[in-house]
């Protein structure tokens, strides 16, 4: 269903079920009324008559009593009924009235406890009254026509007044729900328009404040990173093409000038030897971009892994790599409890090949002893590597994550410019965070920081 449309049905039921609350309250206050106020009409007729008859009772109640009968009566159907302190009825204005029901509810009545009861489509009450130390019992019956005609019209006037109600509560429903749902409509007309070679486009962010407001401000950073996303991909895919085609260019070339010019074995064998050097150089820039591909999958499996083990077999693996570089291991803050503080949640190839790609970089760029520290920052683990080697500008520090990017420095230096992309990613997937810190001719500090487990 629409959200319009669930709109629609939603503020209908609502101000319905209100609406229906409130003709109900009045319907119901309105009859309550009309019945208390002619009860309390039968109970005032019913104790007048007896005011009138008993007084007069031993000497005039046959002269009283049709005097009462045709000029007393101010109710239709009146029919009162007197019982006296024994339960013998003394007077009744018609003597042809059943007193089955009166003679029910007789034993219930008790001074100050008057009781209600119907008699067919009359109402009726039975009350006390006490005259000269006597206490009597009167019924009161009749018919409220006029009562009972006007909780009819009051019935029909809400019938038709709900039913009214709910043709203009579905007309004001579809245009609330139209006027709130225009926001979103013109969110999606601009949605529409956007396509993978328009990315530039952003929503109207309309008010900046409303909910709808915060969907397109969403909405808008979305795609900002989406636009970012694409450049990048676009970018790296531009220099990877660039990177796999000058090494597959260069043993292409050098095969075909071997096979078309080299006579004897040793100029064959030096051909060679330059193609092995150039399928190596390409095998470790794939080897890079896979290792890129892996580092950018977050559904990778997660598990107890200990720090201090990963960056003791990295430090082997690059120890074993760069033989004459020297590589000092020292331990920083750590927390006053805890058997096992280096304990990490994450993937240990993954977390082994991050620390090893930042010790290669600290032992490719320079020549002197590489300093380790693991410790704590707060609640978190942090690996910090520092060199004293050639150093980062400024200017290229923010850039030196990104794909296939090389420092003007250290282009000399073999590398594939995937090393610290390589690295940034393992972190982020990882909850961590990666500092660098470096200034030209002093060197670099790489710091690792990763959430405890």
């Amino acid at each position: 269903m629409l959200i319009r449309n669930k709109l629609i049905l939603r503020f209908t039921l609502l101000v319905l079920a209100i609406q229906l609350c409130f003709s109900a309250f009045i319907y119901y206050f309105h009859a309550a009324n009309r019945e208390q106020r002619f009860t309390q009409r039968l109970a005032g007729k019913g104790i007048m008559t007896a005011r009138l008859l008993l007084p007069q009772q031993q000497r005039q109640a046959a002269a009283l009593s049709p005097f009462h009968r045709r000029d007393l009566m101010t109710i239709i159907n009146e029919q009162i009924s007197i019982y006296d302190s024994q339960g013998h009825l003394i007077y009744t204005s018609a003597d042809n009235l059943s007193q089955r029901q009166n003679s029910r509810y007789l034993p219930r009545i008790k001074p100050g406890q008057p009781v209600l009861f119907t008699d067919g489509d009359l109402e009726a009450i039975g009350i006390t009254y006490t005259y000269a130390g006597n206490t009597y019992r009167i019924f009161a019956a009749g018919l409220d026509q006029f009562g009972i005609m006007q909780l009819s019209k009051l019935r029909l006037i809400l019938l038709v007044g709900n039913v009214g109600s709910l043709v203009l509560i579905i007309l004001a429903g579809w245009f609330f729900a139209d006027q709130s749902l225009k926001p979103m409509a013109r969110v999606v007309r601009q949605v529409e328009r956007i396509t993978a070679g328009r990315l530039s486009l952003r929503v109207d962010e309309g008010n900046g404040t409303d909910e709808i407001a915060q969907l397109a401000v969403t909405f808008n950073q979305m795609l900002t990173r989406v636009e970012q996303a694409f450049e990048m991909q676009k970018n790296f895919l531009s220099h990877a093409s660039h990177e796999l085609r000058t090494p597959l260019a260069t043993v292409l070339g050098t095969l075909e000038t071997s096979y078309a010019y080299d006579t004897d074995l040793p100029e064959a064998k030096q051909s060679t030897a330059s193609a092995v050097e150039d399928l190596k150089h390409l095998i470790g820039l794939t080897n890079a971009l896979l290792a890129l591909a892996k580092a950018e999958d977050a559904s990778f499996r997660r598990d107890t892994v200990r720090l201090d083990e990963c960056l003791t077999q990295a430090m082997s693996y690059c120890q074993t790599k760069h033989a004459g570089r020297r590589i000092q291991l020292e331990f920083g803050d750590l927390p006053a409890s805890g058997t096992d503080p280096f304990v990490v949640r994450g993937n240990e190839q993954l977390l082994t090949t991050a620390l090893l790609n930042l010790l290669d970089n600290a032992c490719k760029y320079s020549t002197e002893a590489v300093q380790v520290s693991l410790g704590y920052q707060g609640n978190k683990l942090a690996v910090s590597i520092q060199d004293t080697g050639i150093g980062i500008a400024a200017t290229e520090l923010p850039r030196v994550t990104d794909a296939l990017y090389r420092a003007e420095n250290g282009r000399h230096t073999p590398g594939y410019g995937l090393g610290l992309t390589v690295t940034q990613k393992i972190v982020e997937r990882h909850g961590g965070t990666l500092g660098l810190v470096s200034e030209p001719g002093w060197g670099t500090t790489a710091t690792l920081v990763l959430p405890a487990a």
